[in-house]
């Protein structure tokens, strides 16, 4: 069986914090695989380094090979017993905010407090390439978006606008990120300085800014809690791309498991690598 690239999203993805419930054998199972030597694991999160930190240990998570953070804008590797940043990818991502930081770009939006209730989020969850907002569920979010969007090209700044929700606050959240630091170019980035390629790698998402992944060519999972909007989303767009084979949606069943969660990313794994269902059992 040939090496595994694995990249999974972590909240609602791998964590089971989300509404509906894990199957109680599925995480384990998930860690004994990743445990194997033919496996190189990656968990590609929103949240930081210290927040990846923190939820391996609360939801006793195996330690993966690399992290890609802060939706795409960071990437770290483990090496020995710490935590090694990867400035390859930083000097890769730089030059589109043109040597600007995140604290540099935000007075810019400062106006859109009182018009559009755009509103900056903690200062944990900002980083140099990352510029973080919460708006309501039922703004007119392309508009803001596009207004957005216009405002840095007009400051010669390429950025790429994530959007997603999060359920359990019920609220939306706005990434700004440099325009090639999406989790999909910091996958493909990876991809390619690990030697893996579409043959070899799958990723598994449940939300709106593990879109640009569950569209593109990457063999993508899309576990069963996600949010049916997503599911439509993510299905409608990956048929525009051509990629709709390269989408697979957990539905439950496998190892009479639920599909939602861990679940979800084993079902799918052994969907494109029937092979691996014999390092499982």
């Amino acid at each position: 069986m040939q090496k595994l690239l694995i990249c999974t999203d972590l909240d609602r993805t791998l964590i089971p914090n989300g509404k509906q419930p894990e199957s109680p054998e599925a995480r384990t199972i998930f860690t004994h695989l990743v445990s194997r030597p033919e496996v190189c694991l990656v968990y590609v999160s929103g949240r930081n380094l210290s927040l990846v930190q923190e939820a391996i240990q609360e939801y006793d998570l195996p330690t993966p090979n690399w992290v890609v953070g802060d939706v795409g804008s960071t990437i770290y590797q483990f090496e020995g017993d710490r935590w090694k940043s990867w400035q390859n990818w930083t000097q890769q991502i730089a030059g589109d905010w043109r040597g600007l930081n995140a604290v540099d770009l935000e007075p810019w939006f400062s106006d859109l407090a009182e018009i559009s209730h755009l509103v900056l989020q903690e200062p944990d969850q900002q980083s140099r390439f990352k510029l973080s907002y919460y708006l309501p569920l039922d703004i007119e979010k392309d508009a803001l978006q596009q207004y957005i969007s216009d405002r840095l090209e007009e400051q010669n700044i390429a950025a790429s606008l994530i959007y997603s929700v999060d359920e359990a606050k019920g609220i939306g959240l706005l990434d700004i990120l440099p325009a090639h630091a999406t989790k999909l170019h910091a996958v493909e980035f990876l991809m390619d300085q690990l030697d893996f390629d579409h043959s070899n790698t799958v990723f598994a998402g449940d939300s709106g800014n593990d879109l640009p992944l569950l569209i593109s060519p990457v063999p993508s999972i899309l576990v069963a809690n996600a949010h049916v909007d997503i599911i439509t989303q993510s299905q409608q767009q990956a048929k525009e791309q051509g990629n709709i084979h390269n989408l697979y949606l957990a539905h439950g069943g496998f190892l009479d498991m639920n599909g939602n969660y861990s679940a979800g990313i084993l079902e799918g794994i052994v969907h494109y690598y029937p092979d691996a269902q014999k390092w499982i059992e």
